[in-house]
């Protein structure tokens, strides 16, 4: 009997542990974390870059706790807007998804890529079955700007883009 009471409150002692480490809102509903979507804060807010061209910007917005909504568009003439899209950055699982849906490709539907690798700032996500592009990447620098890159086979040899962008406040 002796020996029961302490594994007794030990198995007490690591389920309050446990529970401990759970993190519950006012009603006592538990509160999911989503890692994956997390590490990708740093991608939030609005991204810019102006050439001779035009305007490249990249708006990215939290749209709940597992989902970043992105706005992409590009403007010539300072009134003509040439690319558009949306973009959903979803955590599904432990796995992050990233949606660009661009209106008039696809039959307007999203195009999914699987975030293949993270660390250091570098977020890249692919989609091997895409026509063009089959990798797209951000990463971030030491001096707040952003390269966003897409790349793979596009008519049956590699190419890439890259355009570096500015955080606008």
């Amino acid at each position: 009997m002796k020996n029961l009471i302490p594994k007794c409150l030990l198995i007490v002692f690591t389920i309050l542990l446990l529970q401990s480490c759970n993190k519950y809102d006012a009603n006592g509903k538990l509160i999911k974390e989503y890692e994956e979507l997390n590490k990708a804060n740093w991608l939030l807010g609005e991204w810019q870059k102006e050439d001779s061209l035009g305007l490249l910007v990249e708006i990215w917005k939290s749209q709940n706790d597992s989902t970043f909504a992105g706005q992409s568009f590009y403007i010539i003439n300072k009134k003509d807007t040439v690319h558009s899209e949306t973009i959903e950055l979803k955590q599904n699982g432990d796995n992050l998804i990233y949606s660009p849906t661009i209106k008039g490709q696809n039959n307007n539907a999203a195009v999914s890529f699987l975030m293949i690798e993270e660390k250091d700032s570098v977020l890249v996500f692919e989609n091997p079955k895409h026509d063009y592009p089959q990798k797209i990447r951000y990463q971030l620098n030491s001096d707040n700007s952003l390269i966003a890159t897409i790349s793979g086979i596009q008519k049956g040899k590699e190419s890439s883009e890259s355009y570096l962008m500015q955080k606008k406040n």
